[in-house]
This record gives structure tokens, sequence and C-alpha cells, in this order.
């Protein structure tokens, strides 16, 4: 008697946990909005005027309208990006902010969701791939989760190789600062990592195998293009100075890892963009130039109390993002 009566609960739990996971696994997959709202048009233009103008206190207001045009459709995979994107602008100039909160660390947790949506929805943009590995490290920085830092890192080398030209920047970014807060030291194999990826983005991006020694870029920049994978190499409407802000990213890493001389010629071909004169950080570049050998301490010294840096990379900076993207 005692031996059917616990086989019959034996059953019924085998029946329940079969008519729960059933359920679970029968529910519709998430697939993407074929239309967009206006009212999501209007909230995309928002985030483009108000970050071409780096206007990073009108954020709030951008993800107000993004958001709400997202409750509205939760399906619209683009408008999830837009918010996945504000919420990571939010997190990586974070040095605007002194003493920088310690709620700034939800815009990573609020990012990875976002991006994550967006994936799931789109899953072969390569793009967003990169962001959400990037999100992933970030959000498992704040909560001290070493199996989701794991499950990052894989992300965002999956991405390098599915668009190298595009997250091998990403990735650069990441993991010099721009959203992780425990940075890698200058002799960390994770740093050397990120330091040779923006050399191999560079080989690809210019078509050629680059002179370590002298990386010049002019003879190269008649393959300019606004067309297929390699377009994200250059300046373009969404990214217009995308070209310097590499090599002010670049040459910061390089000068991190002590080798100063190597940066100030890495720099120095962001003078070679047509759109020079008119980027906004072109003297914090020439400065870059002039102090190379004295930052490679200052950029090896962590952040003080405040979370601010003495002298920030530009993936600490307050400049992380708009560095390429403001107009």
């Amino acid at each position: 008697m005692i031996i059917k009566h616990k086989v019959s609960k034996f059953l019924v739990t085998v029946f329940i946990t079969f008519l729960v996971t059933s359920t679970v696994s029968a529910g519709p997959k998430k697939k993407p909005s074929k239309t967009r709202s206006e009212e999501a048009i209007q909230a995309e233009f928002f985030f483009w005027e108000v970050f071409h103008n780096g206007l990073y206190d009108l954020i709030p207001d951008v993800l107000n309208a993004l958001t709400a045009a997202y409750l509205t459709n939760p399906n619209d995979s683009t408008t999830a990006a837009y918010i996945g994107a504000a919420h990571a602008w939010r997190l990586s100039e974070r040095a605007r902010t002194d003493p920088i909160p310690a709620t700034i660390t939800d815009h990573a947790v609020l990012a990875r969701k976002y991006f994550e949506e967006k994936v799931r929805m789109d899953p072969h943009d390569a793009h967003y791939i990169g962001f959400l590995g990037s999100l992933m490290m970030s959000e498992a920085d704040v909560h001290g989760d070493a199996k989701l830092m794991d499950e990052g890192y894989k992300t965002l080398l999956k991405s390098t190789k599915l668009y190298p030209e595009f997250n091998y920047v990403t990735a650069g970014l990441t993991l010099t600062g721009g959203i992780v807060e425990s940075l890698p030291s200058a002799n960390s194999k994770i740093f050397k990592t990120a330091l040779e990826w923006q050399w191999k983005a560079m080989e690809l991006c210019l078509g050629a195998r680059i002179n370590r020694a002298n990386p010049d870029a002019s003879p190269y920049m008649d393959r300019f293009t606004t067309e297929g994978p390699k377009k994200v190499c250059w300046n373009t409407e969404l990214a217009p100075h995308k070209f310097e802000g590499f090599y002010l990213n670049m040459g910061d890493m390089l000068v991190k890892s002590g080798d100063w001389r190597t940066a100030q010629k890495i720099y120095a071909n962001a003078r070679l963009s047509p759109n020079y004169a008119t980027w906004q950080f072109a003297p914090i570049l020439e400065q870059r130039i002039a102090e190379a050998q004295s930052n490679v301490a200052l950029f090896n010294t962590p952040p003080g109390p405040s979370g601010q840096f003495v002298k920030p990379m530009m993936a600490q900076s307050a400049f992380a993002c708009t560095g390429c993207h403001q107009y």
C-alpha cells in the first residue's frame, strides 16, 4: 500500500513536470515585427539627435521615449537595440558624473537585457552579438558572477569571428574599461589579446599587412568604402568620426602597454581623416601625442574612491562613445 502510494505520487510529479515543460517549450518564438510605429521611428530619430550632439544629460528623456514605444510593441527589435545602446552610453560615459553614482551599474543590467532581446529576435546581427557579450561581462563584473563573465567573453569572442572589422573594436573598448570596471593590467593576457585585436582590425580595414614599427595608414586611404562589411571602418553618417576615434583608442591602448612611441604613430593616423578639422576631440589627440610618454604611468593608475581616473583612456572617458559618434 505504501509502495503504491509512493509510485502514484511519483507519477503525478512526472505528469505535472511534463505539463509545465510542455507549456513552456510550446510557446511561440518571439519574432521581430515587420513594421514599426511612428512613435518608435520618432524615438529613434530623437536618440540619434541627442547622441550626435553629445547631450548626455538627455539620455533619460531618450530612454523614456524609446521605452514607451517598446512597451507598445515589444517585438520591435530595432527599438530594443536602441534602448540597449542608450543604457550602454549612459554607463560608458559615466566619467561625466562626479562622483559616479553606485546606481550607474543598473545600466549594465538593463543594456544587457535589451541587447539580449535584440539578439533573440535577430540572431544573425553580429553587431549586437558583440554588444551583448560586452554587457554580459559588465553585468557579471557588477555581480561578481564568474560564470556569466565567461559566457560574456565567449559571446564577445564569437562576435569577433562573425564580424571582426566591427567587433574587434568593440572588444578593445570593452576590455580597456569602457564598460567593465575590473580593469585588466597591461601585462595581462586578456589586455594583450584585446590590443592584438586592434592590430587585426586595422589590417582588415586597410586590406594590407601593417608594418607595426611604422603603422602608417596613408597609402590605403583610397580604400574608403560605404559598402559591405568594411564600411564600419570609415566615417559614416551614423559614426561621423569612427576613423579618428579608432586611432585615438588604439593609441591609448598602446600607451598603456608601454609602447608610447608606436602609439604616437597610431594617433597620427587620425589626422588623415578628411573630417579631422571638424572633430571636436582633435585637441585631445594632439595632446595625447605630446604627452604619450608621461601618460604610460597615468593610464596604468587605478581610479580613485569616486570612480574617476587621474587621466582616463578613451574607453574610460566622457567621450568613450561620442568620440566616434558626435558631430
